[in-house]
Parts: structure tokens; C-alpha cells; sequence
């Protein structure tokens, strides 16, 4: 590979580190779909309809005390757990049917306040099961409709083997970044499909700046090798790379750490989804391209017909 004084030289698309690269993808993506098939996600309210109450109480609350109280009332399948400091906690409830929801609220807050009578209620959340079965639609039409459109948008940017290549990088963020709730159990709410979809669009960008240095490169770096010009525009493009990423995580760090668990796995899914898009930019969407054997002759604009030009008045 040609050396550019000043600029780092990492053979990232080596046949030897792409084989790599490409066996983690490929592990990670069948641990994530083996996951999800066996063990399901842990949907949240939003999409299993429920009951959802947040409650504080003026000292620690004991979690035990409140799960024993809300059984022993015929509340079943109860999820209790803290929500922010010591103080507050968060209660799930599957649908009641056939309960008005004024009657459940002040039925809750009679077996909290019988365990603490210094607790509040901060909200009462209810969605229904119909309400979730159509948001769980919607929010799985949202991802394939984001990435059919990018599809179709890279491919007329670039050429259809870069197309292909960006497809397959942000359909392996989105299956590692679900398959990582599944693995993990972390809670699956609305808030992660907005993630899920956040992180599209950042591999997204990711992706399409890699892209464009790759075609200008390909332009300049005459009798260079396709993957060399890969890996030279990598290289040229690592820096803004890293530091753009390594400061979306600062600030995604703190929120996961101060934000409560409210935004917990907001925070959670725009982590592993910028880290596995980054990773992805860089190997994923350039392996993939590599693999359909992309040329500097793909970008050129085709020939005319001579035929043509001389029928031409």
C-alpha cells in the first residue's frame, strides 16, 4: 500500500483483518437472531399495554415490602424496581381487564400508602394491549421503510455495490443493536425503537462520508488497488471518526449514568448502536463492497454510443 506522510497507515481491509472482521459480524448477527427466536425481547408497557406507576416514597423503599403487597391484593406478574434514587421505584402491571382505570389507580395507591403513608404518586400510565400490538407494527414497518429508502438513496449517490454494502452495515447495526437488548434483557420500550433508528442514521452518515473520500480517491489514486484506496480513505477519514465518536459517547455516558431510569435504555441502545455503526463503517460497508469486487470503473459515467453520436444531426 502507497504510504501518505502524515496519516496513519492501518490495513484495515486486509484480506486477513476483513476475514475477521466479517467472522465477528457474522457470529454477532447469529447470536443476535438465535436470541432473539429463543429468548424474545422484554417488551416494555409501550408495546405489551400494561400499567406503568412511578411512586416515591420519603425513605428507601423496600422493594420486597411492595411486591408481597401488590400480590397479596391479586396483582400478578408484578415488576417492581428502583426508578432514579432510593426513594422512587417504578411498578409494572399487565392490562386489567375489565377495571376502570380511576379504580386501579386509587386501589394502588391504598396498598402503597397502607406500606408507607408518606408515599406520592408521580404518574399513573396506562396503555392498552391493542394500543402496543400497534406500536410494535409501526415501529418494525419504521426500520425496513428507513432502510429500503437508504437503499434506494445510496444507490443513485454512488452505484449499486456500495448500495448493497451500506444496506448490509445498517441492517447488521440494527439486528446486533436488538439481539443486544435480547442477550442482556434490557427493558424494549419506544424509547429504543427512536434509538434504533437515531443509530440508522448515524452509521448512515458514517457510511456515506467513508463513501464519498473512497470516490474521490478512486479518481486520484490512479493504479492504486480497490482495496488499497479503501483502506487509504479510511485511514484519511479515522480521525473525524474517532473523535466524532468518542464525543457522542461522553455525552451518552452521562446520560446513562444521570439520566435515571427513564431514559436508561434510550441511552443504552445509542451506545452499542454508535459503537457496532462505527465498527460497521469501517469494515461492514467497505468488506461488503469489496466483496461484490467494486472498481474505480463503477463511479465512471458511462460511454457514449459512437453509433448514436453519428446519428446524431
Amino acid at each position: 500500500m502507497r504510504l501518505i506522510k502524515d496519516k496513519p497507515n492501518i490495513d484495515f481491509l486486509g484480506r486477513t483483518r476483513r476475514n475477521i472482521a466479517v467472522s465477528i459480524s457474522i457470529i454477532a448477527v447469529i447470536v443476535s437472531i438465535a436470541s432473539l427466536a429463543t429468548r424474545g425481547l422484554d417488551f416494555g408497557i409501550d408495546f405489551t399495554g400494561g400499567i406503568l406507576l412511578e411512586a416515591s416514597y420519603p425513605n428507601a423503599a423496600n422493594l420486597d415490602n411492595i411486591r408481597q403487597s401488590l400480590s397479596a391484593a391479586g396483582f400478578e406478574e408484578v415488576r417492581v424496581q428502583r426508578f432514579g434514587p432510593e426513594t422512587d421505584v417504578q411498578v409494572r402491571l399487565p392490562p386489567q381487564p375489565g377495571s376502570e382505570p380511576n379504580e386501579i389507580r386509587e386501589k394502588l395507591r391504598g396498598i402503597l400508602a397502607a406500606d408507607d403513608p408518606g408515599v406520592e404518586l408521580l404518574a399513573v400510565a396506562f396503555v392498552s394491549s391493542q394500543v402496543g400490538g400497534e406500536l410494535t407494527e409501526q415501529g418494525g414497518l419504521a426500520m425496513i421503510f428507513a432502510i429500503m429508502m437508504i437503499f434506494i438513496y445510496v444507490m443513485f449517490r454512488f452505484q449499486w455495490k456500495f448500495a448493497m454494502g451500506a444496506v448490509a452495515a445498517l441492517t447488521h447495526d440494527v439486528i446486533v443493536t436488538v439481539g443486544f437488548f435480547s442477550v442482556f434483557g434490557v427493558s424494549f420500550d419506544l424509547s429504543v425503537v427512536a434509538a434504533v433508528l437515531a443509530v440508522i442514521g448515524y452509521s448512515l452518515n458514517d457510511t456515506v462520508v467513508a463513501f464519498d473520500r473512497i470516490r474521490e480517491n478512486f479518481a486520484k489514486l490512479r493504479g492504486e488497488t480497490p482495496e488499497s484506496a479503501m483502506n487509504i480513505s479510511i485511514n484519511e477519514m479515522l480521525a473525524r471518526t474517532i473523535i466524532t465518536g468518542v464525543t457522542t459517547l461522553v455525552v451518552l455516558v452521562a446520560l446513562l449514568l444521570l439520566g435515571g431510569e427513564t431514559v436508561r435504555p434510550f441511552s443504552i441502545a445509542l451506545i452499542v448502536g454508535i459503537v457496532v455503526g462505527t465498527y460497521s463503517s469501517i469494515y461492514t460497508a467497505s468488506a461488503a463492497a469489496l466483496m461484490l469486487h467494486v472498481s474505480p470503473q463503477d463511479l465512471m459515467p458511462p460511454e457514449a454510443d459512437p453509433d448514436l453520436i453519428d446519428d446524431l444531426p
